[in-house]
């Protein structure tokens, strides 16, 4: 018999599958290869389908390239269930596609014998399962000629200069320097620091506790340190809005 399947692949790379029995194994449908590393690729069990009979195959094949360009297989199998057996040997041909279609022709011939369960069933069904068989095969060669699609290029990152970023107006300019001021000593704090300091000497702001509403209460000979603390934390503020109220009069002054 002949058949002939058109694969949308170059002959170059279809040739070089075939000569990879690895690939050549990969291709051929519902194969179950042996487990054992020394077993042959193309070595395993095989289910084919044969009018109304599912039969299963255990066998090898083997495929060798010849001068003129193509290549040869040769196979057998015995039934897993049963002594029937089957031969087949087969030559793949490859021919270019005509001009205008990118692929090629895989073009098979050969002969095939089988004793057994297949012998039930008619030549016309025998012919047929075999050219489902030829015509997946040669898709699966088809699919591992492929060429392996690129890798994407990866998309450029855009960093922006710094000179494109915007930059945040500062918080605080040197015209606010009053206003940090302002913000940092409360106005009415501000005025009472101005009337305590004022026919007081700077010894005497220093260590000299508030008076008027803000002069702690007399502290009692049984209280303990934590005690005395509780008018020291206020003045040490007075202290601190006097020097930086001081310090505002003489930028002014300058």
């Amino acid at each position: 018999m002949e058949h002939e399947v058109f694969v949308p692949v170059t002959a170059d790379r279809l040739q070089q599958v075939l000569n990879d029995p690895e690939q050549v194994a990969g291709a051929v449908p519902g194969l179950q290869r042996d487990a054992e590393e020394s077993a042959s690729p193309l070595s395993g069990r095989l289910k084919v389908r044969v009018g109304g009979h599912a039969i299963t195959y255990r066998g090898a094949a083997r495929v060798a390239p010849r001068g003129d360009g193509s290549f040869a297989i040769e196979g057998e199998g015995v039934e897993v269930r049963g002594g029937g057996t089957v031969k087949l040997s087969l030559t793949v041909r490859l021919e270019s596609a005509e001009e205008g279609d990118a692929g090629t022709r895989l073009v098979f011939a050969g002969t095939g014998a089988g004793e057994g369960r297949v012998t039930e069933a008619s030549p016309q069904a025998v012919e047929g399962a075999v050219r489902r068989l030829l015509e997946r095969f040669a898709e699966g060669l088809g699919r591992a000629a492929e060429p392996e699609p690129a890798a994407p290029e990866p998309e450029p990152v855009e960093v922006a200069s710094v000179f494109e970023t915007d930059v945040p107006p500062s918080s605080f300019d040197a015209e606010d320097e009053d206003d940090v001021e302002e913000i940092l000593v409360p106005p009415a704090e501000a005025a009472h620091a101005r009337r305590t300091m004022i026919g007081r000497s700077a010894e005497e702001v220093d260590h000299a506790p508030p008076r008027g509403r803000y002069a702690p209460a007399p502290a009692a000979e049984s209280l303990s340190s934590s005690a005395t603390l509780r008018w020291a934390a206020p003045a040490a503020a007075v202290v601190l809005a006097s020097a930086i109220v001081a310090g505002r009069v003489l930028r002014r002054r300058r």
